[in-house]
């Protein structure tokens, strides 16, 4: 393996230091909102230094969004090679899911998810042109699609939605402003939070249809 000079190393803690000040202030206000000034002041840099990393916010904000989903990705491969049920191997795929949509929302509540773009953001633009956020992306929608089909098929998921469906709805559980909401009211813990957003979510909202048998029971 090559020796990474002293340099290199630098260069690195730096671009790091400037991704995870990119990752909350997009967490924090959003790319409209966020400004380079305000990202160099974080990290304690002049502006020159971070135009060596990134020349645009539009690239700043598409390198933080790639971690985000490199994260993610690794938060799948630790799920799968976790020994054991709930999330291990044998796991159900519909635990598995559970567990992806808790992940996602305790890094929100942490305030380290970048909200998503708007419909007519110049983000939007700049990541669908960027060839690794699309690539990691494409990745994380079909290991997930393979646990949602998997899902369905088990019925553990209700087969009458369509994959993609499901699969957007888990991607907006990444930002769904009401965990912000529920943790400002202050009535909650962080855990109860995501709790009742993991019942809404796979529960839904609707009284559960009793089971045939107490139907029969009742009548």
């Amino acid at each position: 393996m090559a020796r990474v000079s002293f340099r290199e190393q630098v260069l690195q803690v730096r671009e790091d230091a400037i991704l995870a000040s990119v990752n909350r202030l997009l967490a924090d206000k959003g790319f409209d909102l966020m400004t380079v000034d305000e990202v160099v002041a974080d990290v304690g840099i002049a502006k020159a230094s971070l135009y060596k990393h990134f020349t645009s916010k539009e690239e700043l904000a598409a390198a933080a969004m790639v971690r985000v989903l490199e994260r993610a990705l690794a938060e799948l491969a630790r799920l799968r090679e976790q020994p054991g049920p709930p999330t291990g191997p044998q796991a159900r795929p519909v635990d598995q899911l559970m567990a992806v949509a808790r992940w996602t929302m305790q890094v929100q509540l942490a305030g380290q998810m970048p909200s998503l773009p708007a419909q007519n953001s110049s983000l939007r633009a700049a990541l669908i042109a960027h060839k690794v956020y699309m690539d990691r992306l494409m990745q994380l929608s079909d290991e997930l699609g393979e646990w949602i089909e998997a899902a369905q098929a088990a019925g553990q998921l209700r087969p009458d939605l369509p994959p993609e469906v499901v699969l957007y709805t888990l991607f907006a559980r990444a930002c769904d402003p009401v965990l912000g909401l529920l943790k400002a009211g202050g009535q909650y813990s962080d855990e109860e939070i995501i709790e009742i957003l993991l019942l809404s979510c796979f529960g839904g909202l609707a009284t559960p249809e009793p089971a045939p048998e107490a139907k029969r029971k009742v009548g």
